[in-house]
């Protein structure tokens, strides 16, 4: 017999969910919510593994909602059909497609990243918006980024806002997080060439070498990179301003220089 329908906002599973929103509560349990069709899709597609799903059926309209809510009964995922009222609760504003579900977070230790003789990495520092950060992922992921690397982290990369904004990329781009010190270590130790993105620097990324094992490094929305990344054995670039602004927003940025450097690897991963 399947479980009656959660008609309560109030209820305990939906308020569970909801505290996921938090990012202690994130990290406390090891868990957060992904809502929308193509980003749960594609966190199944990645075998992350699903706790729990809520789906207010009036709200499945999407080829890829209806997918989602399909492939979540066909693993056996312990499935919630809630109202609009409870579902609310745990959706995010006005692109409800009806299907929410509670994810384990996957690793994001540096350990777990495995990478190519070639590989090209993508290595942010201190970000603060989930909304950057997943557009960012969008790119790597376009691009064949083999990684997304974040040094001392100011948001977690499974923030709910940041898996939205990322379309589900999250699940499809190897994360992991440290400290900058860490990861500088870590890239040293495995050969990867560093090019940071700096408004002062003299070089554009079209007169830079992209090819090769390297990692695309770029800082905060507001002060930019840390010292850590202005020594010998970096590369700074700037991409060109022709009006007022000083710099492009992050995650523009991250694209522009991604591609530049598919184009200049001239193939396709």
């Amino acid at each position: 017999m399947s479980a009656p329908q959660i008609s309560s906002a109030a209820n305990p599973r939906i308020r569970a969910a909801a505290r996921l929103r938090d990012r202690r509560a994130r990290d406390e349990a090891g868990l957060t919510i992904v809502d929308g069709g193509r980003e749960l899709r594609r966190a199944l597609e990645a075998n992350v593994e699903v706790v729990e799903a809520f789906v207010c059926e009036p709200l499945v309209r999407t080829d890829d909602a209806r997918a989602a809510a399909a492939a979540l009964e066909s693993a056996g995922v312990p499935i919630r059909t809630t109202n609009e009222a409870a579902f609310a609760k745990v959706a995010f504003g006005e692109r409800a497609e009806g299907v929410v579900a509670v994810v384990r977070i996957p690793s994001t230790r540096l350990d777990s990243i495995r990478l190519s003789a070639d590989a090209l990495v993508v290595v942010l520092e201190a970000v603060e918006k989930p909304g950057n950060l997943g557009a960012v992922l969008r790119s790597a992921d376009g691009a064949g980024a083999a990684a997304l690397i974040l040094a001392d982290p100011r948001t977690d990369p499974f923030n709910p806002n940041a898996i939205r904004a990322s379309a589900g990329t999250a699940f499809s781009v190897p994360i992991a997080t440290g400290s900058t010190s860490d990861v500088r270590s870590w890239l040293r130790a495995r050969g990867i060439r560093v090019i940071a993105a700096r408004v002062d620097a003299e070089t554009e990324p079209w007169d830079a070498d992209l090819g090769g094992p390297l990692a695309i490094a770029l800082g905060s929305e507001v002060g930019g990179l840390s010292t850590a990344w202005s020594t010998e054995d970096v590369t700074a670039v700037r991409l060109p301003m022709l009006g007022v602004a000083d710099s492009l927003n992050v995650s523009v940025a991250a694209a522009v220089l991604l591609y530049e450097a598919r184009r200049q690897r001239g193939r396709r991963t």
